[in-house]
Order: structure tokens, then sequence, then C-alpha cells
């Protein structure tokens, strides 16, 4: 990953104001920071969260709270617990999460 064209900053999540995004069954909320060529997120997905779409974009992704499970198009599952990351590249392997318990995510993008 090559960051470009963002200086030295900090967030302070609180500020940041959440979008819902609704999955086929659940919620996950995003608290969203772009600038160049990256995005940053806190995302929290609701109990029972399940994603609505097969995820093509590359992710650094670790839970901070909760459980996640994350499938791949080809049939592999992996469980996600606090202090647990994956890492995918654009186009590498078509993915998606859904949770039992909800989960606390930080992502980047």
């Amino acid at each position: 990953m090559k960051i470009t064209d963002v200086p030295f900053c900090t967030i302070d999540w609180s500020e940041i104001t959440a979008t819902q995004h609704p999955g086929t069954e659940g919620f996950a909320y995003w608290r969203t920071f772009e600038m160049g060529n990256i995005r940053v997120r806190m995302v929290e997905y609701t109990p029972g969260y399940i994603a609505d779409h097969w995820c093509n974009r590359g992710h650094v992704l670790l839970v901070l709270e909760g459980e996640l499970y994350t499938e791949l198009l080809d049939g592999k599952e992996f469980k996600l617990t606090p202090g647990v990351s994956y890492q995918v590249a654009d186009d590498a392997n078509p993915h998606r999460s859904y949770t039992n318990t909800g989960a606390k995510l930080f992502i980047v993008d």
C-alpha cells in the first residue's frame, strides 16, 4: 500500500458522524475519513448483520470488539475475534462478512 497526499493528521472518531448501511440483515454504521488515496473507517455491525454483497475491494481490517465471520467466494470461512485482522488485495478474493453478536472494526482501504 502506498499512501499519497495524506499529511500527518489525527482523527477523533467520536466527532465523525456515522452513516447507516443496511445489510441483508442488520446494519453497518460507518465513521469514515477519506484523504488522498485512502479511506479509513471505524465500522460497527449490529448483531445479526449479514453483508448484502460480495466485496472485491482490498482492505486491511482489524476486529476491535465482538466476533466477525468472513467468507470467501471459494467457500472458505474465517472467524475473527478482537485483535485479529485480515488483509486482502483489490480483486484478489471476493469476500463478505457477517456477525451473530455484533462487531466493531477498524478498516483501511
